[in-house]
């Protein structure tokens, strides 16, 4: 009798103990496993696009810096880039592993459309301070070009018209001279527009720095005609691009027009003209290639120490700048510093007048999203 209850009194405390383990080891499996699980890149497009093959060439030198873990990316693609960024918003940033590629286009769909993603609420893990270069057709001297459209080339249409069409203008007049001297084509993939350009039925085009080389770079009857310049989010300013100097559009204006567009002598619609064309190109340039991941997300620190390391590695950085051209990588909080920058950049008049423009003159279906404005004023407010 005595061994049956001191069996029983074993058992009674031996059952919860292993319940206890058990429940532990399930645990620290689980633990175990999702950290080893690879990191997903998130990008908008299908693949061979701009932005998953500058996501394939960081992802090569990214890889060896992630602890083991394996990188997979994910395509998403939808009209306009636009689903595969509003879906890693509404879910797929609730799961820890999956990052967001986004490029230019998401920036400025951001700013004038209705979309679902909002850059406010994730973490910078880094992004690459890129250009848009703008090429085009030996022999054509660029008074009347031919250039496809979309909302991903608004700020070059902002640019031709400032460089065409001069200073002191309204913006009736912008759109008019616009008219008169672009022909913007519309419904062109960015296949075909590359080879409307090489068969010479668009004689100017624009690249991302990896696909100016890879496209137009190779094309011995292209040539470069301007580029947007580089965003530094310190000063608010563009500056030249290293890779591409002299050619800065505000160079090429002063050159022909004997002023710059911000000139203090220009009249206010001219002024807010340039404005708009600074807000969507910094837009578009500031986040051209940049890592998000949602706020909280316990991966960040791994993923910005990764990218860092990645940008210290010289191998590393001269293989993607054999690729891509030698930028700037802006890593970690800087990056949110960029981002905050660029909301700094919107403001009412400026924003109605991009708007404006985009409806009436590109055939856009723009809004105005007047919490851009109002959460812009609230935290200038708080700032001073």
């Amino acid at each position: 009798m005595k061994n049956i209850l001191r069996t029983v009194l074993k058992l009674m405390i031996i059952i919860p103990l292993l319940g206890v383990i058990g429940i532990y080891s399930v645990d620290l499996f689980e633990k175990h496993f999702k950290e080893n699980e690879p990191i997903v890149l998130v990008v908008p497009q299908k693949p061979g696009s701009g932005t998953s093959v500058w996501a394939q060439i960081v992802a090569e030198q990214l890889g060896p810096y992630l602890e083991g873990r394996d990188i997979i990316i994910k395509h998403i693609p939808g009209a306009r880039d636009i689903p595969g960024f509003n879906e890693f918003h509404n879910t797929l940033r609730y799961d820890d592993n999956h990052v967001m590629v986004s490029h230019g286009g998401n920036g400025v769909s951001f700013l004038q459309e209705n979309v679902d993603y909002d850059y406010r609420d994730y973490e910078s893990v880094g992004l690459m301070n890129l250009n848009i270069i703008v090429g085009k057709l030996k022999g054509t001297d660029g008074n009347n070009p031919s250039f496809a459209a979309g909302s991903g080339m608004v700020p070059e249409a902002y640019a031709i018209t400032l460089l065409l069409c001069g200073p002191n203008m309204t913006l009736e007049e912008y759109g008019q001279c616009f008219v008169d001297h672009v022909t913007w084509v519309n419904g062109m993939s960015g296949s075909e527009r590359r080879l409307a350009f090489k068969r010479g039925e668009l004689n100017a085009t624009r690249e991302n720095p990896a696909a100016y080389k890879k496209h137009v770079e190779s094309n011995e009857e292209a040539e470069l005609w301007f580029h947007h310049g580089i965003l530094d989010w310190v000063s608010g300013k563009h500056l030249d691009d290293p890779n591409y100097p002299g050619f800065q559009l505000e160079e090429l204006y002063f050159q022909r027009w004997g002023m710059y567009p911000d000139d203090p002598m220009m009249k206010p619609e001219a002024k807010e003209f340039y404005a708009a064309y600074k807000l969507v190109k910094s837009w578009r340039d500031g986040v051209q290639k940049a890592l998000w991941v949602n706020k909280g997300n316990p991966n960040l620190e791994l993923l910005r120490t990764a990218l860092q390391n990645m940008a210290n590695d010289p191998e590393a950085m001269a293989a993607i700048e054999a690729k891509v051209g030698k930028y700037e990588w802006v890593i970690g909080e800087a990056g949110n510093q960029q981002r905050d920058a660029l909301f700094r950049l919107i403001g009412n008049s400026t924003l109605n007048t991009l708007v404006f423009f985009n409806n009436y003159v590109l055939g856009l279906t723009s809004v105005f999203k007047p919490d851009l404005v109002l959460d812009n004023l609230i935290e200038n407010q708080e700032q001073i």
